[in-house]
């Protein structure tokens, strides 16, 4: 095990220079020049760009900007936003917690809500609690994130008022508060994850249940619970982790919408903006450190298959 860790630790290294290449790539494609934005738009005079250009590195070859880039991140420098003159490594540390708490939250509420109905449907295979896993299921996936959002803040937060329809509190400073503010964000992005969870974890217990090996279980003897718990659900689970590992990645980068409708100030909502104001520097850092995210989940993901599948090592 600890030589297959290794392999993956090493593979890491080109895959993330080549993630941090087409980041710095794909941002030099955005209309405008930052050069012009720092010096004052509009306003900006031949001198103050060009010795914007300076400080930009812009006036030097494309690799070479790219080398000091790589440079300067790798000691924690993401570079200083030009519109609020923070650095953009401070600004993603004061934001991550709070897509990180919206993220938790959601895949806590997917995990308990998908696992068991997924197992449940599978054990019973053509009931009246399987069917309603299936259609409650594809009902769930059917509804964006957003919407459901839309609709829990509606009347949760401005009918009935009993909970809040915005900002974000703290764990540190009230662990019932910061409960309390996300309870609706949860529940909107965990929904439809459980849903998918669920009948990801419905289709592989059937197939696993068909197996040889449970089969033989039950012909010993062993009680349901064992052979469902110790010997299917283990086998079983390789797909639903891959959509586990999928569907927190995605909720870690894909809460820009959940952000703005309950304006919480994460990850999402301070990457819409910099598209929005063209800030190259939070662009870069913000696609890099999510893209570094995927990368980390994804060598979970494959930490996880080789413990649940000792084959996997061999590769």
């Amino acid at each position: 095990m600890g030589a297959y860790i290794a392999r993956r630790l090493l593979a890491l290294i080109p895959l993330l220079l080549i993630v941090s290449f087409i980041v710095f790539s794909l941002s030099q494609l955005l209309p405008g020049d930052p050069a012009r934005v720092i010096a004052g738009g509009q306003k900006a005079t031949p001198e103050g760009i060009a010795k914007a250009r300076e400080e930009l590195h812009l006036d030097k070859g494309f690799l070479e900007q790219y080398v000091i880039w790589l440079g300067d991140v790798v000691h924690g420098d993401l570079g200083t936003s030009f519109f609020d003159h923070e650095p953009v490594s401070q600004s993603i540390k004061q934001r991550f917690p709070i897509t990180l708490s919206l993220a938790l939250g959601a895949m806590v509420l997917t995990i308990v809500l998908g696992v068991p109905l997924g197992i449940l449907a599978a054990v019973r295979q053509g009931s009246l609690i399987d069917r309603f896993v299936t259609a409650g299921s594809s009902v769930a996936l059917a509804m964006p994130d957003f919407w459901l959002g839309m609709i829990l803040l509606s009347v949760f937060a401005i009918s009935l008022r009993v909970l809040p329809s915005r900002g974000y509190v703290p764990f540190t400073e009230s662990p019932a508060g910061w409960a309390t503010h996300l309870y609706l964000p949860w529940i909107a992005m965990g929904i439809p994850g459980a849903a998918g969870l669920a009948r990801q974890v419905r289709g592989a217990m059937i197939d696993a249940m068909e197996q040889d090996y449970v089969r033989t279980a039950e012909s010993k003897g062993l009680r349901r619970r064992v052979v469902v718990f110790k010997h299917a659900l283990k086998n079983a689970s390789l797909a639903p982790v891959t959509v586990l590992g999928i569907g927190f990645a995605y909720m870690l980068g894909g809460s820009v919408i959940i952000e703005q409708i309950f304006t919480l100030n994460g990850m999402g909502r301070y990457f819409y903006l910099a598209l929005f104001n063209k800030d190259l520097p939070v662009i870069q850092g913000v696609v890099l450190f999510s893209a570094l995210i995927f990368v980390v989940l994804n060598l979970a993901v494959d930490l996880f298959y080789a413990y649940l599948n000792p084959k996997v090592r061999l590769g």
